[in-house]
Protein backbone atom coordinates (compact mmCIF):
# COMPACT_ATOMS: atom_id res chain seq x y z
CA UNK A 1 0.00 0.00 0.00
CA UNK A 2 1.67 3.29 -0.87
CA UNK A 3 1.71 5.95 1.77
CA UNK A 4 1.17 9.68 1.10
CA UNK A 5 2.38 12.60 2.95
CA UNK A 6 -0.89 13.86 3.31
CA UNK A 7 -1.89 11.38 5.35
CA UNK A 8 -0.13 13.54 8.20
CA UNK A 9 -2.12 16.11 7.63
CA UNK A 10 -5.45 13.85 7.43
CA UNK A 11 -5.03 12.81 11.31
CA UNK A 12 -3.94 16.17 12.33
CA UNK A 13 -7.63 17.01 10.72
CA UNK A 14 -8.92 14.20 12.47
CA UNK A 15 -7.67 15.09 15.87
CA UNK A 16 -7.84 18.78 16.02
CA UNK A 17 -10.15 20.86 18.41
CA UNK A 18 -10.56 23.54 16.09
CA UNK A 19 -11.79 21.28 12.97
CA UNK A 20 -13.51 22.88 10.16
CA UNK A 21 -15.30 20.96 7.45
CA UNK A 22 -12.49 19.72 5.41
CA UNK A 23 -12.14 20.18 1.30
CA UNK A 24 -9.32 17.81 -0.14
CA UNK A 25 -8.62 19.85 -3.56
CA UNK A 26 -6.25 18.46 -6.53
CA UNK A 27 -6.18 17.23 -9.83
CA UNK A 28 -7.93 14.01 -11.11
CA UNK A 29 -6.04 10.98 -10.52
CA UNK A 30 -3.66 12.50 -7.82
CA UNK A 31 -5.10 10.07 -4.53
CA UNK A 32 -7.63 12.11 -3.12
CA UNK A 33 -10.32 9.12 -2.50
CA UNK A 34 -7.75 6.88 -2.00
CA UNK A 35 -6.34 8.92 1.16
CA UNK A 36 -9.77 9.44 2.57
CA UNK A 37 -10.46 6.23 2.39
CA UNK A 38 -7.31 5.32 3.96
CA UNK A 39 -8.18 7.76 7.50
CA UNK A 40 -11.53 6.32 6.86
CA UNK A 41 -9.81 2.84 8.48
CA UNK A 42 -9.29 4.83 11.55
CA UNK A 43 -13.21 5.68 12.25
CA UNK A 44 -15.74 2.87 13.54
CA UNK A 45 -17.93 4.01 10.73
CA UNK A 46 -17.34 5.79 7.23
CA UNK A 47 -19.83 7.01 4.45
CA UNK A 48 -18.61 7.36 1.20
CA UNK A 49 -21.10 9.34 -0.78
CA UNK A 50 -19.90 9.61 -4.94
CA UNK A 51 -21.93 11.87 -6.54
CA UNK A 52 -20.79 11.57 -9.79
CA UNK A 53 -21.20 7.67 -9.29
CA UNK A 54 -24.56 7.76 -7.47
CA UNK A 55 -26.46 10.97 -9.41
CA UNK A 56 -29.79 9.83 -7.14
CA UNK A 57 -28.68 10.72 -3.94
CA UNK A 58 -28.39 14.28 -5.06
CA UNK A 59 -32.27 14.32 -4.58
CA UNK A 60 -31.65 14.19 -1.36
CA UNK A 61 -30.20 17.66 -1.41
CA UNK A 62 -32.34 19.40 -3.34
CA UNK A 63 -34.41 20.30 -0.25
CA UNK A 64 -33.39 21.39 3.07
CA UNK A 65 -29.62 21.76 3.99
CA UNK A 66 -29.75 21.21 7.58
CA UNK A 67 -27.28 18.87 8.72
CA UNK A 68 -29.57 16.67 10.88
CA UNK A 69 -32.04 16.30 7.80
CA UNK A 70 -29.10 15.24 5.75
CA UNK A 71 -27.36 12.84 8.19
CA UNK A 72 -30.91 10.48 8.56
CA UNK A 73 -31.66 10.62 5.12
CA UNK A 74 -27.94 9.67 3.89
CA UNK A 75 -27.32 7.44 7.08
CA UNK A 76 -31.02 5.46 6.19
CA UNK A 77 -29.76 5.63 2.27
CA UNK A 78 -26.43 3.60 2.85
CA UNK A 79 -27.05 1.95 5.76
CA UNK A 80 -24.51 3.30 7.88
CA UNK A 81 -24.33 5.15 11.31
CA UNK A 82 -23.64 8.66 11.07
CA UNK A 83 -22.27 9.13 14.32
CA UNK A 84 -20.54 12.72 15.62
CA UNK A 85 -16.96 11.68 16.88
CA UNK A 86 -17.34 7.86 15.26
CA UNK A 87 -18.17 8.20 11.70
CA UNK A 88 -16.60 10.21 8.53
CA UNK A 89 -18.39 11.53 6.35
CA UNK A 90 -17.34 11.40 3.16
CA UNK A 91 -18.75 14.04 -0.04
CA UNK A 92 -16.70 12.52 -3.11
CA UNK A 93 -16.84 14.30 -6.65
CA UNK A 94 -18.61 17.32 -4.45
CA UNK A 95 -18.23 19.24 -7.65
CA UNK A 96 -21.24 17.15 -9.44
CA UNK A 97 -23.10 18.40 -6.53
CA UNK A 98 -23.39 22.18 -5.67
CA UNK A 99 -25.59 22.21 -2.92
CA UNK A 100 -23.75 18.89 -1.09
CA UNK A 101 -20.40 21.86 -1.02
CA UNK A 102 -23.07 24.72 -0.02
CA UNK A 103 -23.88 22.05 2.92
CA UNK A 104 -20.18 22.08 4.47
CA UNK A 105 -20.44 25.24 6.32
CA UNK A 106 -23.68 23.93 8.08
CA UNK A 107 -22.09 20.93 9.22
CA UNK A 108 -19.67 22.77 10.76
CA UNK A 109 -22.12 25.40 12.40
CA UNK A 110 -24.76 22.40 13.81
CA UNK A 111 -22.80 19.01 13.91
CA UNK A 112 -19.46 20.76 14.87
CA UNK A 113 -18.38 17.00 16.40
CA UNK A 114 -18.82 15.05 13.32
CA UNK A 115 -16.12 14.63 10.97
CA UNK A 116 -17.06 15.77 7.43
CA UNK A 117 -14.96 15.65 4.50
CA UNK A 118 -15.23 16.30 0.85
CA UNK A 119 -12.92 15.79 -2.70
CA UNK A 120 -13.58 16.96 -6.10
CA UNK A 121 -11.74 18.40 -9.27
CA UNK A 122 -12.89 21.40 -11.11
CA UNK A 123 -13.86 22.78 -7.42
CA UNK A 124 -13.24 26.48 -8.17
CA UNK A 125 -15.81 26.47 -11.12
CA UNK A 126 -17.83 25.50 -8.66
CA UNK A 127 -17.70 27.48 -5.92
CA UNK A 128 -17.58 30.87 -7.81
CA UNK A 129 -20.76 30.30 -9.17
CA UNK A 130 -21.89 29.47 -5.07
CA UNK A 131 -23.52 32.92 -3.86
CA UNK A 132 -22.17 31.89 -0.41
CA UNK A 133 -19.58 29.45 -0.33
CA UNK A 134 -18.30 29.39 4.10
CA UNK A 135 -15.36 31.34 4.28
CA UNK A 136 -14.14 30.45 7.89
CA UNK A 137 -16.23 27.35 8.32
CA UNK A 138 -13.86 25.45 5.45
CA UNK A 139 -10.36 23.85 5.37
CA UNK A 140 -8.79 23.28 2.46
CA UNK A 141 -5.53 21.10 1.53
CA UNK A 142 -4.23 20.60 -1.54
CA UNK A 143 -3.10 17.73 -2.96
CA UNK A 144 -0.93 16.81 -5.79
CA UNK A 145 1.00 13.91 -7.60
CA UNK A 146 3.17 11.93 -5.95
CA UNK A 147 6.84 13.19 -5.46
CA UNK A 148 10.10 11.86 -5.56
CA UNK A 149 10.31 10.67 -2.09
CA UNK A 150 6.57 9.10 -2.02
CA UNK A 151 8.09 6.81 -5.13
CA UNK A 152 11.39 6.06 -3.36
CA UNK A 153 8.61 4.76 -0.68
CA UNK A 154 6.88 2.85 -2.24
CA UNK A 155 9.61 0.65 -3.65
CA UNK A 156 10.57 0.34 -0.49
CA UNK A 157 13.82 2.72 -0.93
CA UNK A 158 13.60 4.48 2.32
CA UNK A 159 17.16 3.99 2.97
CA UNK A 160 17.82 5.81 0.09
CA UNK A 161 15.60 8.28 0.82
CA UNK A 162 17.51 9.00 4.62
CA UNK A 163 21.08 9.05 3.14
CA UNK A 164 19.97 11.75 0.27
CA UNK A 165 18.48 13.55 2.89
CA UNK A 166 21.28 13.37 5.01
CA UNK A 167 22.97 15.15 2.52
CA UNK A 168 25.99 12.61 2.12
CA UNK A 169 25.85 9.78 -0.90
CA UNK A 170 28.17 7.43 -1.73
CA UNK A 171 28.97 7.64 -5.62
CA UNK A 172 27.89 3.93 -5.79
CA UNK A 173 24.41 5.21 -4.65
CA UNK A 174 24.20 8.85 -5.86
CA UNK A 175 24.25 6.97 -9.13
CA UNK A 176 21.43 4.26 -7.95
CA UNK A 177 19.74 7.36 -7.38
CA UNK A 178 20.02 9.40 -10.77
CA UNK A 179 18.72 6.08 -12.15
CA UNK A 180 15.60 6.38 -10.06
CA UNK A 181 15.12 9.74 -10.77
CA UNK A 182 15.46 9.16 -14.67
CA UNK A 183 12.27 6.45 -14.25
CA UNK A 184 10.42 8.73 -12.36
CA UNK A 185 10.73 11.69 -14.73
CA UNK A 186 9.31 8.48 -17.58
CA UNK A 187 5.96 7.89 -15.41
CA UNK A 188 5.51 10.70 -12.72
CA UNK A 189 3.78 10.64 -10.17
CA UNK A 190 0.44 9.32 -10.46
CA UNK A 191 -0.40 6.85 -8.01
CA UNK A 192 -2.11 4.55 -10.94
CA UNK A 193 1.11 4.97 -12.78
CA UNK A 194 3.37 4.71 -10.17
CA UNK A 195 1.11 1.47 -8.60
CA UNK A 196 1.59 0.02 -12.08
CA UNK A 197 5.63 0.50 -11.76
CA UNK A 198 5.71 -1.51 -8.69
CA UNK A 199 4.18 -4.36 -9.56
CA UNK A 200 5.49 -4.64 -13.12
CA UNK A 201 8.74 -2.75 -13.36
CA UNK A 202 7.99 -2.66 -17.19
CA UNK A 203 7.69 1.14 -18.41
CA UNK A 204 5.63 0.82 -21.63
CA UNK A 205 2.85 -0.71 -19.59
CA UNK A 206 3.14 2.93 -17.55
CA UNK A 207 3.43 4.84 -20.61
CA UNK A 208 0.34 3.00 -22.08
CA UNK A 209 -1.36 3.65 -19.21
CA UNK A 210 -0.58 7.45 -19.05
CA UNK A 211 -2.22 7.61 -22.37
CA UNK A 212 -5.40 5.90 -21.06
CA UNK A 213 -5.26 8.84 -18.58
CA UNK A 214 -4.46 11.50 -21.03
CA UNK A 215 -7.22 10.66 -23.01
CA UNK A 216 -9.64 11.05 -20.03
CA UNK A 217 -8.20 14.55 -19.32
CA UNK A 218 -8.82 15.21 -22.88
CA UNK A 219 -12.80 13.95 -22.14
CA UNK A 220 -12.85 15.89 -19.07
CA UNK A 221 -12.58 19.12 -21.30
CA UNK A 222 -16.21 18.53 -22.41
CA UNK A 223 -17.26 19.37 -18.90
CA UNK A 224 -15.28 23.02 -19.79
CA UNK A 225 -17.35 23.72 -22.60
CA UNK A 226 -19.55 26.25 -21.20
CA UNK A 227 -16.27 28.60 -20.63
CA UNK A 228 -13.93 27.60 -23.08
CA UNK A 229 -13.16 25.73 -26.58
CA UNK A 230 -12.50 22.25 -26.00
CA UNK A 231 -10.39 22.42 -29.08
CA UNK A 232 -8.16 25.39 -27.67
CA UNK A 233 -7.95 23.18 -24.01
CA UNK A 234 -6.40 20.57 -25.66
CA UNK A 235 -3.91 22.73 -27.94
CA UNK A 236 -3.28 24.92 -24.85
CA UNK A 237 -2.45 21.71 -22.61
CA UNK A 238 -0.28 20.26 -25.32
CA UNK A 239 1.48 23.39 -25.68
CA UNK A 240 2.25 24.11 -22.22
CA UNK A 241 4.52 21.32 -22.26
CA UNK A 242 6.17 22.72 -25.60
CA UNK A 243 7.03 25.65 -24.71
CA UNK A 244 8.06 24.44 -21.32
CA UNK A 245 11.49 26.17 -19.96
CA UNK A 246 10.08 29.57 -22.00
CA UNK A 247 8.03 32.64 -21.12
CA UNK A 248 4.46 30.98 -22.51
CA UNK A 249 3.21 33.23 -25.05
CA UNK A 250 -0.05 32.91 -26.62
CA UNK A 251 0.50 33.78 -30.18
CA UNK A 252 2.97 30.08 -29.93
CA UNK A 253 -0.27 27.98 -29.61
CA UNK A 254 -2.25 28.61 -32.43
CA UNK A 255 -2.19 32.15 -34.37
CA UNK A 256 -5.30 31.09 -35.50
CA UNK A 257 -6.95 31.36 -32.22
CA UNK A 258 -7.47 35.41 -30.61
CA UNK A 259 -5.57 35.96 -27.46
CA UNK A 260 -8.13 36.04 -25.05
CA UNK A 261 -9.61 32.61 -25.93
CA UNK A 262 -6.39 30.74 -24.97
CA UNK A 263 -5.81 33.17 -21.71
CA UNK A 264 -9.05 31.67 -20.63
CA UNK A 265 -8.52 28.03 -21.50
CA UNK A 266 -4.87 28.49 -19.77
CA UNK A 267 -6.57 29.81 -16.62
CA UNK A 268 -9.20 26.79 -16.95
CA UNK A 269 -6.23 24.37 -16.90
CA UNK A 270 -4.90 25.87 -13.91
CA UNK A 271 -7.96 25.73 -12.00
CA UNK A 272 -7.96 22.43 -12.75
CA UNK A 273 -4.93 21.55 -10.72
CA UNK A 274 -3.42 20.18 -14.32
CA UNK A 275 -0.73 23.10 -15.00
CA UNK A 276 1.17 25.86 -12.57
CA UNK A 277 2.30 29.09 -13.43
CA UNK A 278 5.99 30.31 -12.58
CA UNK A 279 5.35 34.15 -12.44
CA UNK A 280 8.28 36.43 -12.87
CA UNK A 281 9.42 38.49 -9.67
CA UNK A 282 11.65 41.19 -9.26
CA UNK A 283 13.15 39.28 -6.70
CA UNK A 284 14.06 42.19 -4.39
CA UNK A 285 12.53 40.65 -1.12
CA UNK A 286 9.93 39.05 0.79
CA UNK A 287 7.01 38.08 0.25
CA UNK A 288 8.11 37.16 -3.53
CA UNK A 289 4.75 37.10 -4.58
CA UNK A 290 4.87 41.56 -3.88
CA UNK A 291 6.92 41.76 -6.87
CA UNK A 292 5.53 39.40 -9.66
CA UNK A 293 4.97 40.96 -13.17
CA UNK A 294 0.99 38.93 -13.92
CA UNK A 295 1.07 38.89 -17.58
CA UNK A 296 4.94 37.19 -17.76
CA UNK A 297 5.38 33.81 -16.30
CA UNK A 298 6.28 30.60 -17.36
CA UNK A 299 4.12 27.34 -17.50
CA UNK A 300 4.64 23.75 -16.76
CA UNK A 301 2.35 20.77 -16.18
CA UNK A 302 1.70 19.40 -12.86
CA UNK A 303 3.22 15.35 -13.73
CA UNK A 304 6.75 14.81 -15.94
CA UNK A 305 4.97 11.64 -16.56
CA UNK A 306 2.11 13.57 -18.52
CA UNK A 307 4.79 15.85 -19.99
CA UNK A 308 6.92 12.98 -21.39
CA UNK A 309 3.71 11.37 -22.84
CA UNK A 310 2.64 14.70 -24.69
CA UNK A 311 6.16 14.97 -26.17
CA UNK A 312 5.96 11.87 -27.71
CA UNK A 313 9.86 11.99 -26.39
CA UNK A 314 12.22 8.65 -26.63
CA UNK A 315 12.69 6.11 -23.71
CA UNK A 316 16.06 4.95 -24.64
CA UNK A 317 17.72 8.52 -24.87
CA UNK A 318 16.60 9.38 -21.22
CA UNK A 319 17.79 5.46 -19.92
CA UNK A 320 20.92 5.95 -21.23
CA UNK A 321 21.57 9.44 -21.49
CA UNK A 322 24.47 10.98 -19.47
CA UNK A 323 22.40 14.72 -19.68
CA UNK A 324 18.75 14.54 -19.07
CA UNK A 325 18.68 17.84 -21.30
CA UNK A 326 20.46 15.22 -24.44
CA UNK A 327 16.58 13.88 -24.96
CA UNK A 328 15.06 17.15 -23.67
CA UNK A 329 14.07 19.88 -25.96
CA UNK A 330 10.79 20.72 -23.11
CA UNK A 331 12.79 21.47 -20.41
CA UNK A 332 11.51 17.89 -17.90
CA UNK A 333 14.54 18.63 -15.46
CA UNK A 334 12.79 22.35 -14.75
CA UNK A 335 9.34 20.50 -15.01
CA UNK A 336 10.63 18.06 -12.01
CA UNK A 337 11.87 20.93 -10.14
CA UNK A 338 9.08 22.87 -9.86
CA UNK A 339 6.41 20.01 -9.33
CA UNK A 340 8.65 18.90 -6.37
CA UNK A 341 8.85 22.52 -4.96
CA UNK A 342 5.06 22.69 -5.46
CA UNK A 343 4.69 19.08 -3.60
CA UNK A 344 6.95 20.30 -0.63
CA UNK A 345 4.82 23.92 0.31
CA UNK A 346 2.59 23.98 2.72
CA UNK A 347 -0.65 22.18 1.63
CA UNK A 348 -3.05 24.15 3.17
CA UNK A 349 -2.54 26.95 0.50
CA UNK A 350 -2.08 26.92 -3.53
CA UNK A 351 1.64 26.64 -3.42
CA UNK A 352 2.93 29.40 -5.98
CA UNK A 353 5.91 29.35 -8.35
CA UNK A 354 8.71 32.29 -9.12
CA UNK A 355 11.64 32.76 -11.61
CA UNK A 356 14.13 35.78 -12.03
CA UNK A 357 14.83 37.66 -15.28
CA UNK A 358 17.22 40.35 -15.72
CA UNK A 359 15.05 43.51 -16.89
CA UNK A 360 18.31 46.21 -17.63
CA UNK A 361 18.93 46.74 -20.98
CA UNK A 362 21.04 44.64 -23.36
CA UNK A 363 21.33 41.54 -20.76
CA UNK A 364 19.62 38.23 -21.05
CA UNK A 365 20.50 36.69 -17.31
CA UNK A 366 17.95 34.35 -15.74
CA UNK A 367 17.34 31.92 -12.85
CA UNK A 368 14.80 29.20 -13.10
CA UNK A 369 13.67 29.77 -9.71
CA UNK A 370 13.48 31.98 -6.44
CA UNK A 371 12.03 30.13 -3.27
CA UNK A 372 11.95 31.94 0.03
CA UNK A 373 13.23 30.22 2.87
CA UNK A 374 12.76 32.29 6.30
CA UNK A 375 13.03 35.84 5.14
CA UNK A 376 16.07 35.06 2.31
CA UNK A 377 15.71 35.17 -0.89
CA UNK A 378 17.39 32.28 -2.75
CA UNK A 379 17.43 31.69 -6.17
CA UNK A 380 17.84 28.28 -7.39
CA UNK A 381 19.31 27.12 -11.14
CA UNK A 382 18.74 23.79 -12.54
CA UNK A 383 21.10 21.96 -14.91
CA UNK A 384 19.98 18.70 -16.43
CA UNK A 385 23.81 17.17 -16.68
CA UNK A 386 27.03 17.62 -14.62
CA UNK A 387 28.25 21.40 -16.11
CA UNK A 388 26.75 24.15 -16.69
CA UNK A 389 27.95 28.15 -16.67
CA UNK A 390 26.33 29.90 -13.44
CA UNK A 391 26.68 33.16 -15.15
CA UNK A 392 22.94 33.99 -14.57
CA UNK A 393 22.82 32.85 -10.55
CA UNK A 394 26.26 34.98 -10.25
CA UNK A 395 24.41 38.56 -11.82
CA UNK A 396 21.59 37.46 -9.30
CA UNK A 397 23.55 37.36 -6.51
CA UNK A 398 25.55 40.46 -7.56
CA UNK A 399 22.71 42.79 -7.97
CA UNK A 400 20.52 41.38 -4.81
CA UNK A 401 23.25 41.22 -2.07
CA UNK A 402 22.27 37.79 -1.37
CA UNK A 403 24.40 35.56 0.37
CA UNK A 404 24.23 32.05 -1.48
CA UNK A 405 22.34 30.18 -4.25
CA UNK A 406 21.54 26.89 -4.97
CA UNK A 407 22.48 24.67 -8.74
CA UNK A 408 20.51 21.13 -8.84
CA UNK A 409 22.02 18.92 -11.42
CA UNK A 410 22.96 15.16 -11.47
CA UNK A 411 26.35 15.96 -9.55
CA UNK A 412 26.61 14.99 -5.79
CA UNK A 413 26.46 17.19 -2.87
CA UNK A 414 29.43 19.75 -3.19
CA UNK A 415 30.18 23.58 -2.63
CA UNK A 416 31.26 26.23 -4.75
CA UNK A 417 32.35 29.59 -3.49
CA UNK A 418 28.86 31.13 -2.43
CA UNK A 419 27.23 28.44 -4.31
CA UNK A 420 25.75 25.25 -3.08
CA UNK A 421 25.94 22.23 -5.44
CA UNK A 422 22.66 19.63 -5.07
CA UNK A 423 21.60 17.00 -6.75
CA UNK A 424 18.19 16.80 -9.02
CA UNK A 425 16.77 14.45 -6.48
CA UNK A 426 17.41 16.31 -3.47
CA UNK A 427 14.62 19.49 -4.44
CA UNK A 428 13.63 18.95 -0.62
CA UNK A 429 16.38 19.50 1.18
CA UNK A 430 17.54 22.61 -0.13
Amino acid sequence: MMKRNIEHSLIEWKESEQRKALLLRGARQVGKTFSIRILGQSFKYFLEVNFEEDRAVKKIFEGSLDPFYLSERLSAYFSIPIVPGQTLLFFDEIQACPNALSSLRFFYEKMPDLHIAAAGSLLEMTISKLPSYGVGRIQSLFMYPMSFDEYLTALGQNALIDMKNSKAVDPVFHDKIINHLKIFHLIGGLPEIVGEYVRSKNILNCQQKLGDLLESFRDDFAKYKKRADIQILDEVFKSIAVQSGHKFKYSNVDRAYNHRAVKQALDLLIQAGLAYKIYHTAGHGVPLGAEIKSNKYKVILFDTGMHFRILNLNNADILVAEDIDMINKGAIAEVFVGNEFIKSMDNRIRGQLFYWHNERKGTSSEVDYLIQRENKIIPVEVKSGKTGKMKSMRVFLEQHKSEYGIRLSLENFTEFDNISIRPLYAVNVI
